[in-house]
């Protein structure tokens, strides 16, 4: 078995979690976890384990989305990479068209 570094992040070249979902998206989650209270509601994730029926054996793990049943302020969550990401909010600021000189003389 040999190290695999994490996968990257294109935008600000963090490590990120590359996870399936139960419902067969992927989803990038940040490599900490954090407490829920620090965590938007819809960034919210948990990793679970899938074991097989008849054994111990930890067959994959899957992302899950917290919902329903909202987490005590000091459970920790794993945020998506969305919420941490610096380069999406460098690209979210520079949506917005900047201000042209007046130039009506």
């Amino acid at each position: 078995m040999t190290f695999m570094e994490p996968q990257t992040c294109a935008l600000c070249d963090a490590g990120i979690r590359v996870c399936p979902t139960v419902y067969d998206r992927w989803v990038s989650l940040a490599m900490t976890e954090l407490p829920a209270k620090d965590v938007p509601e819809r960034f919210r994730w948990r990793l679970v384990r899938l074991r097989s029926p008849r054994s111990s054996v930890v067959v994959d793990v899957v992302a899950v989305r917290v919902r329903g049943i909202d987490p005590l302020p000091g459970d920790l969550v794993v945020p998506a990479h969305r919420m941490l990401c610096a380069g999406e909010r460098a690209e979210e600021r520079s949506v917005t068209p900047p201000l042209l000189p007046d130039i009506s003389e």
